[in-house]
């Protein structure tokens, strides 16, 4: 299945169909992420010296950024193309705003 063809919409329902191979990629990054949280939880309990928790609280940003680009790529590449050339322009603009979300 091509990225193009990767989203659907099932009773005004919208989803985004991935393959078991991007799937996997963004829980394993999700996982990672959690992971580095849980760590800085411990920090806190553990009484870490401030710096050291902002430097991997800022890890933890870089990696949920780095989360959100892979994601956004992949939307591009699939469902706003695709609903572009279907004539819904509707999509541009709900990606301005996604796009404002994420830059906030």
């Amino acid at each position: 299945m091509s990225e193009a063809e990767n989203c659907c919409c099932a009773a005004g329902e919208k989803k985004t169909a991935r393959s078991e191979e991007q799937k996997k990629k963004l829980l394993n990054r999700l996982s990672r992420i959690e992971g580095q949280v849980r760590g800085i939880k411990r920090m806190i309990e553990a009484d870490a010296y401030c710096n050291d928790v902002l430097i991997q609280s800022a890890a933890v940003a870089a990696a949920v950024d780095a989360f959100n680009r892979e994601v956004l790529r992949a939307h591009i590449h699939s469902c706003v193309i695709r609903d572009i050339r279907a004539g819904d322009d509707q999509v541009a603009d709900e990606l301005i705003q996604t796009l404002e979300r994420l830059m906030r």
